[in-house]
């Protein structure tokens, strides 16, 4: 019997193989001692997200999160949004001018916590020293990148090199995906431009590691000058209310779903992800119709304000 107790102060393996005196454990208490104890043995560099399946959900305007990306990154969501607007040389982050405030930038909601989430999930040290690639967030599957969309408010010309510098930080790290020299190579981090980012200069740039949100809509647009592929555009978005406009209650048309299935063909077929924003939010069951739709016609994200019902959808 002491050398039970002995044992269990030690908290070893073979503690799954005692008994206390009043009879038998079963794994549950195991499992309290182990917990009680803070064990070593339950404790790993990579843990931050552990147990959370990254899913193709969307965070639309994440920000509005009660803690914006750590709430995302807790239901599995793999895509966030954060609007940013560039005033007086710094950006920050809302949904409109009167819900900005000095604390809320770019830099302190998203980069300096993506910076410390990437490099807990890339410890240095001997086990990793020939470690040839990075790790994502998620630590169930550390190849899932997290896509980051960027949606300028304010002039994207004017914005665009502000934001780039703000993504130096991670920039210098490798962490971001970046197109170069012909070659996608993918980081823990995949930055896209929508809004008012300006196509022109993000199609420039070289190399990329800020890519653009194609209009999903406009694909085969011949005078938009521009072939659309993953190495400029690795989504494609486009307003679900205007471009299909089911209502998810009524019974969708052929036309409307025709519309659906036509867009993410012509996505697809460009090696590109197709996402529908503006789909109803309510009644809930015309959310789960729509949803439902999309996820059947073949839509790559699931566009979200309520991340926790996507995520059990």
């Amino acid at each position: 019997m002491m050398f039970c107790k002995s044992v269990a102060l030690k908290i070893t393996a073979t503690l799954l193989l005692c008994q206390v005196s009043s009879g038998k454990p079963g794994v549950d208490t195991q499992i309290a001692i182990l917990e009680d104890s803070n064990s070593t043995l339950l404790q790993y560099p990579t843990q931050f997200t552990q147990n959370i399946v990254p899913k193709s959900i969307h965070s639309h305007n994440d920000y509005w999160r009660d803690v914006p990306l750590l709430t995302a990154l807790s239901f599995g969501v793999a895509s966030v949004e954060a609007d940013v607007w560039l005033i007086n040389g710094t950006l920050f982050v809302g949904h409109e001018l009167a819900a900005l405030s000095e604390a809320r930038t770019f830099g302190s909601l998203y980069i300096k916590p993506l910076v410390s989430i990437v490099e807990a999930q890339n410890p240095q040290n001997e086990f990793t020293v020939n470690q040839s690639s990075f790790n994502g967030v998620f630590d169930m599957a550390g190849t899932v990148p997290l896509q980051l969309l960027v949606d300028i408010k304010t002039d994207g010309v004017e914005a665009l090199p502000v934001i780039l510098d703000a993504l130096q930080p991670l920039r210098e790290r490798g962490f971001l995906t970046t197109f170069a020299n012909g070659t996608l190579t993918q980081g823990p981090i995949l930055v896209i431009g929508t809004g008012n980012s300006p196509l022109e200069n993000v199609k420039a740039l070289s190399p990329r590691d800020y890519f653009f949100d194609a209009p999903l809509d406009q694909l085969t647009n011949a005078t938009l000058n521009t072939t659309w592929s993953s190495t400029l555009s690795p989504i494609a978005s486009t307003d679900y209310g205007e471009t299909v406009g089911w209502d998810g209650i009524s019974n969708i048309t052929d036309t409307q779903r025709t519309t659906i299935l036509t867009f993410v063909n012509n996505a697809h077929s460009r090696g590109v992800t197709a996402r529908f924003y503006d789909t109803p939010g309510w009644p809930i069951n015309a959310r789960l119709n729509v949803w439902r739709e999309l996820v059947n016609d073949g839509a790559d994200w699931l566009n979200a304000d309520d991340l926790e019902a996507a995520s059990r959808f």
